[in-house]
């Protein structure tokens, strides 16, 4: 049995593990690499085998740096079983075809700006052509039901609690006479967060591969967030200033608009207007409302008063892109809601291009953002950041609220970790996480006993 690791390997995006035994290969999540562009265009080319001979993927959910790379790997011809829950099928035919779109966009920018040079033309990773294919090859699976996708591998889902659909995996994969279980936690979602369960325990195993995004750090708890929410929202609309949000369309949007929805409800909000502009969030709330048996026992007990916790009257979600560029040209306090959530594309872009240089504006960033994107250059509160090629100057206000994270921090990874046993677990691999935070999660958790840490890099393979 061999383990490789190819994606989210000491960085926080791309995720891809590939498991091989018994002549067979599974691949777990297929993720995008997301970052410098001469990185991505490598890394979203390869595939730690040739795809036509991978015989499964095992999903953990739908987020593109999970699962934006299966539409490539079905072009480059596999044509293996993809297994997911039922949300994250609905989140992946909305997100995956939005993927395709911008990767089609992106490839016709490049030629023309390159077509002055007289280079190759450069082709998009895939299309919707690509994205129709591997939507074929989904199975869908349930929590708590173990499934047999290959002789020798059964497989076990639960709810991760990371975003509609967010699964953690155990494997047990038996070759040659010899069993071993190898745990997979996807991304950990947070307690006592708003309409997702809690994350689910894992059983014991003998290998874990677990996320690492927030080693080091603890999350503001949820309920000041809320508070600081509508603290940052009055201030901002009283000085006549816009509150610009980029965020994830899948979770984040969604958290954000319930949150903004018993605000309203509570008399807590000023009369501001509130606009989701993003399609593909639009698309993403739709499938959030279809899917509430993944709701928690507190999101279904506020749906007795208010059937409808993604709407509220002074919200707008805006499809079209006059109207997305009216938002621009508008002198009114309002809220825009925009994706991506780390600012590389999309029309959070145009939003913030028209809005940075404001100091009555504020752009508040609401979950992690990766090195080397405008995000985290926002985060880092340059003096200037440079949008579509061109400088701006940094004036608007920024608040950073990682309380909003759909991903677990330190004490709760520990914790998490923490449900196995010690004696049982001989390793401890970290992946989805910069090597600073994979340090500091590697000294939490040996201080809780499990010392047997180790943080691969790209390509390297393990014995199980």
């Amino acid at each position: 049995m061999k383990l490789t690791f190819w994606g989210a390997a000491q960085t926080v995006t791309g995720s891809m593990h590939m498991v091989e035994f018994g002549g067979r290969r599974v691949l777990l999540d297929c993720g995008l690499y997301q970052g410098r562009r001469r990185d991505a265009e490598s890394y979203n080319k390869e595939f730690p085998a040739p795809p036509s001979r991978i015989d499964a993927v095992l999903l953990s959910h739908a987020h593109i740096d999970h699962s934006g790379l299966l539409p490539r790997l079905f072009r480059d011809g596999f044509r293996g079983k993809v297994y997911a829950t039922a949300a994250t099928l609905g989140l992946c035919e909305r997100m995956l075809a939005d993927s395709a779109h911008i990767q089609e966009k992106d490839a016709d920018w490049v030629n023309r700006r390159e077509r002055r040079r007289g280079t190759d033309k450069v082709l998009p990773l895939y299309d919707q052509r690509d994205v129709d294919g591997v939507l074929e090859l989904f199975e869908i699976v349930e929590y708590g039901a173990p499934f047999r996708p290959l002789e020798g591998l059964s497989v076990e889902y639960r709810d991760a609690g990371h975003i509609l659909g967010s699964a953690s995996m155990m494997l047990t994969i038996t070759e040659a006479g010899r069993t071993v279980k190898l745990g997979f936690t996807g991304d950990i979602g947070r307690g006592n967060r708003p309409i997702l369960r809690d994350p689910q325990p894992m059983e014991d195993c003998d290998y874990l591969i677990c996320e690492s995004t927030y080693g080091g750090r603890t999350h503001e708890p949820s309920d000041r967030a809320k508070d600081r929410l509508a603290h940052v929202v009055g201030q901002t609309a009283s000085r006549g200033g816009k509150v610009i949000i980029p965020a994830f369309a899948v979770g984040r949007t969604q958290e954000i608009v319930f949150r903004l929805d018993e605000l309203t409800n509570e008399g807590r909000l000023p009369p501001v207007p509130v606009y989701v502009d993003s399609p593909l969030a639009v698309n993403v709330t739709d499938v959030f409302k279809k899917h509430p048996e993944c709701y928690d026992d507190e999101m279904l007990a506020y749906m007795e008063s208010d059937s409808d916790p993604f709407g509220f009257a002074r919200l707008t979600y805006i499809r079209d892109v006059a109207d997305s560029k009216k938002l621009n040209t508008s002198r009114l306090p309002m809220v825009i809601i925009s994706a991506s959530g780390m600012c590389e594309a999309g029309r959070i872009l145009h939003h913030l291009r028209n809005n940075i240089e404001d100091p009555r504006n504020t752009v508040m960033i609401v979950g992690y953002c990766a090195e080397h994107t405008l995000g985290r250059r926002i985060v880092e509160r340059k003096r200037e950041v440079k949008i579509f090629g061109e400088p701006y100057k940094l004036r608007a206000d920024v608040e950073v609220m990682n309380a909003y994270s759909a991903h677990a921090d330190e004490p709760e990874l520990v914790r998490f970790v923490g449900h196995l046993d010690p004696q049982r677990l001989k390793k401890i691999f970290l992946v989805h996480g910069d090597p600073s935070r994979q340090l500091a999660l590697f000294e939490a958790l040996a201080e809780n006993g499990y010392d047997r840490g180790h943080g691969p890099v790209r390509g390297e393979s393990i014995e199980l």
